[in-house]
């Protein structure tokens, strides 16, 4: 066979073969994004000590039953809705909801279906419609005002947050580690495979959303984050719309800003706050 022959060959084999890799990729994807057993489900404190965790069960609009915490505080003019990144579960994230509940604030930390105790399987419009049925629990249920929710999200949360922020009437959004959509994750996770973008485009469109998000925004990301590459944060912050403000950790961290620099966190938050009383008194 001639050379040329056998280098049309293999370059139809590699075609093939990288075809097949987008396809596998694109089959598989959920798995990509969504991590509910790793490190274990269930692996974790679900009673926290100190920390007043009420359970509750939520049930989203398409019928599946979902877990939730929620944590009052004495005092509290905000409430969080928290949403947790693309691994393990709220049990794990007991000190960050500690952390928010002694601004003092009152959490409600939803399980996304398939997650901890909820059920399901997840999927990005299933994750939706978990945190519309969490924001309808703290504003039908517990009689929260809605200039007083602020729509907390970390990692892939973030993507949870912006987009409820951006269909209900929130007092305010905070995005911890957010990345401009996941084409934009993938292009510099799958950095080898060209075109790999594709296989995602139109998903987890953060970027998108907080331009359609009038409520302050508070974007805080770690500088040596090992999982977001810090200038897909910034992409984000730019995005936004004003008010809008960033709290940069000089720390190698990724979802615990909050506990590698609590003293810095709460000043910004504290500021943060003042500025979604003001902007809700206009």
């Amino acid at each position: 066979m001639p050379a040329a022959s056998r280098a049309l060959n293999f370059l139809a084999v590699l075609a093939v073969a990288y075809v097949i890799v987008l396809v596998l990729l694109r089959l598989f994807e959920s798995h990509f994004i969504f991590y509910p057993n790793y490190p274990g489900r269930l692996e974790g404190d679900w009673k926290p000590a100190s920390l007043p965790v009420q359970d509750v069960a939520l049930l989203a609009s398409d019928g599946v039953r979902l877990h939730a915490w929620w944590i009052p505080a004495e005092n509290a003019k905000f409430t969080f809705l928290a949403f947790h990144g693309n691994a393990s579960n709220i049990a794990n994230r007991a000190e960050i909801f500690r952390f928010l509940h002694q601004i003092p604030a009152n959490v409600l930390a939803l399980e996304y279906r398939g997650y901890g105790r909820s059920e399901g399987s997840p999927s990005e419009a299933g994750i939706y419609r978990d945190a519309d049925a969490a924001y309808q629990y703290v504003v039908q249920s517990k009689g929260v005002v809605p200039e007083t929710i602020i729509s907390f999200g970390q990692s892939l949360g973030t993507a949870v947050a912006a987009h409820l922020a951006a269909k209900s009437r929130v007092g305010g959004v905070i995005l911890e580690a957010p990345f401009p959509s996941a084409s934009s994750m993938s292009r510099r996770i799958f950095w080898f495979l060209p075109g790999v973008s594709f296989v995602v485009a139109g998903q987890l469109q953060t970027e998108k959303r907080v331009q359609e998000i009038s409520a302050p925004i508070l974007i805080v990301h770690c500088t040596d984050d090992p999982v977001v590459p810090p200038d897909l944060a910034e992409q984000v912050y730019a995005a936004a719309n004003s008010p809008k403000f960033v709290l940069r950790v000089k720390s190698e961290c990724h979802e615990e800003s909050s506990l590698m620099a609590p003293e810095q966190y709460r000043a910004a938050l504290q500021s943060f706050l003042a500025a979604v009383s003001e902007a809700s008194q206009q």
